[in-house]
């Protein structure tokens, strides 16, 4: 039997939810903006802020390290990963963004818990600027629709 996802059909609530917040500190400016507005979002979707686990790391490949860690300890619904990489001159944006991005979806997969990408990958500031607050209210909301799906999918095999 298929079941509707009922998360996108109505308004989301993050009441009752623990997220993790894992951010890098690498372009500060930027990654503090998309905290900022991720974190408003969390609040008027409900979340409250005692349920909110917010820690920086230094740059986007440290990011899966954190996510890693706060999924192995457990307790929370979802998590999201926050950064900034805009491409410089060399090989070093290609490696920092594949590797940061297969290891945020790593540990989604590894601990099933939903994990919210959020690390932006642009060409240059003013595209990372353009984007900050969007993504940042992306994630939140993300983080927020997916914990309600894997709960409903979760108590349905029951």
């Amino acid at each position: 039997m298929l079941h509707a996802n009922k998360g996108a059909a109505g308004p989301l609530d993050g009441r009752g939810l623990r997220i993790g917040i894992v951010q890098a500190r690498f372009n500060e400016d930027i990654t503090n903006a998309l905290a900022e507005a991720c974190l408003a979002e969390l609040h008027r979707l409900g979340v409250a802020d005692d349920a909110i686990d917010h820690r920086t790391v230094p740059g986007a490949l440290e990011v899966p390290v954190a996510l890693q860690a706060l999924a192995a300890r457990g307790g929370y619904d979802a998590l999201i990963a926050l950064g900034c990489i805009i491409r410089g001159e060399t090989y070093h944006f290609e490696l920092v963004a594949n590797e940061s991005g297969a290891g945020v979806s790593r540990v989604a997969l590894d601990h099933r818990l939903p994990v919210a990408n959020a690390i932006l990958t642009t060409e240059n500031v003013e595209q990372a600027v353009a984007r900050q607050t969007d993504k940042g209210r992306d994630a939140a909301q993300v983080a927020v629709e997916m914990a309600a799906l894997l709960a409903s999918v979760r108590s349905a095999a029951r």
